[in-house]
Formats: structure tokens, C-alpha cells, sequence
């Protein structure tokens, strides 16, 4: 038996109710996947949970469905955040797809002194976000912010968070203690841009009580790698 095709619905979910979905979607699942009326259908949110809902009809731009039962609780997760500097669209796509299977709740794109790319299609991002999260199994879906300064950023990070700065110049890293730990705020990964931090901005960075150096390899990682790999060994952390 094949599984369920699984929708993010961003509006409340409850049994027995009528709606639509939308005309993205509803194309989606009409002319792409061919389900028909009395299909069953997977929506979810992280208000509701996951829903089995049925479909009653399609209609020229839309579909109409009805939600039958619960299939999964929301569940609390690692207020967990990634920070970084834009980058090609290419290893950015897969760097937001993977870390978004990985459990990351919010990216805060930010703009540093070196950042090469200085822009980001946030629309776009958001689409591969929620099909990450779709096809992942994951019951939320996570923010993008706009784009900000790293000053910005820093300056606004809250400061019952834990801020884990990727530093290939760090010698030691005391990660499992840290995180061992009772964090009220999120626990935020910060990756420098492909020229890395400037001299002044590592200053900056490091000069924050709540910033703990992690580094990931002695090699020089591409940003992409290193995200993916710092979401990974902090995750094992927060989870052990």
C-alpha cells in the first residue's frame, strides 16, 4: 500500500470540517498525482496536528475535502535556528531542504562583510521549506526571516539563547556540556559566509556571553556542508 500524499494546511484543522485547498495544490493532486473523489488525503499543521481528510470534489481551480480523523499529535520540538549568508541557488536549495529534515525551526538569512550573493528569493525558499516538510514526515513547517545584517541579528538574538558560532579556528569545543544543559531561548547555528567572518566580526560574535565556538572539521567546509553538519551534531546533542 502506498502512502498517503501529505499536505501542509495552514489554516485549522478539526474533524468533520469542509474546506478547500488551494489552487497550487489542488492542481497537485487532480493532474499530477490523478486522486479522485473518496481518496484520502494527509493534511497537517503545527496547531493541529496531522488529519486524514477525504476528497469530495474537484472543481475547475479547486478541490473540496473533508477532514475525518487525527492520525498524528503535534509534538514539541528543538527551538532550534540557522543562521547564515546567503549562497548560490543551487547548494542553498539543498542546504534549506536538508536542515529542514533535520529539524530546524527558523533560517534568519544574514548579510556579513564577505557575503558573496546579497540577495535571497524568500518566496522561493518558503515553497521548498514546505515540501521538505511535507515529504520529510515532519508535522511543522519552518519560518524564513528577511534578510538582516549580521550587527541586526546579533544584536536582536535573544539572550536566554544559545548561539553556536561554526569556527574553524576554535581548537576545542565543549558542545555536549553546553547543550547538556537547560536552555530557556533557541539554540541558533551561525555559518559564516564562503570568504568566512571578517577578523572584526569574529570579535563581534565572540564577544557574546552566550556564543560557543563548534568546530566541524580541520578542513575548510563549503557553507552548505557545514550547515548540514552542525544541524546534525548539535541535534544528536539536544537529543541524547
Amino acid at each position: 500500500m502506498s502512502s498517503k500524499i501529505r499536505l501542509h494546511f495552514p489554516k485549522e484543522l478539526k474533524a468533520n470540517l469542509l474546506s478547500t485547498l488551494s489552487t497550487e495544490q489542488s492542481h497537485y493532486i487532480k493532474n499530477v498525482m490523478r486522486l479522485k473523489p473518496g481518496d484520502i488525503i494527509s493534511l497537517f499543521n503545527a496547531m493541529n496536528g496531522e488529519w486524514d481528510a477525504k476528497i469530495l470534489n474537484h472543481a475547475k481551480e479547486s478541490t473540496e475535502f473533508k477532514v475525518e480523523k487525527l492520525t498524528k499529535n503535534k509534538k514539541l520540538e528543538n527551538d532550534l535556528w540557522l543562521a547564515f549568508s546567503p549562497i548560490k541557488k543551487n547548494p542553498l536549495d539543498m542546504m534549506i531542504q536538508k536542515t529542514t529534515e533535520l529539524g530546524i525551526q527558523k533560517f534568519i538569512p544574514i548579510l556579513a562583510e564577505r557575503t558573496i550573493v546579497k540577495e535571497i528569493n524568500i518566496e522561493r525558499v518558503k515553497k521548498i521549506i514546505i515540501e521538505a516538510s511535507e515529504q520529510s514526515n515532519r508535522i511543522s513547517v519552518p519560518k524564513i526571516e528577511n534578510l538582516e545584517s549580521l550587527k541586526n541579528f546579533l544584536n536582536q538574538f535573544p539572550k536566554n539563547g544559545c548561539l553556536i558560532f561554526c569556527d574553524i579556528n576554535c581548537e576545542k569545543s565543549n558542545l555536549k556540556d553546553i547543550l547538556s544543559k537547560k536552555i530557556e531561548g533557541p539554540v541558533c547555528i551561525l555559518i559564516g559566509p564562503e570568504g568566512d567572518f571578517s577578523e572584526k566580526e569574529r570579535q563581534l560574535i565572540t564577544g557574546l556571553n552566550h556564543t560557543f565556538p563548534l568546530s566541524l572539521a580541520s578542513n575548510i567546509l563549503r557553507a552548505e556542508t557545514a550547515a548540514i553538519a552542525a544541524v546534525t551534531v548539535v541535534n544528536f546533542y539536544l537529543n541524547s
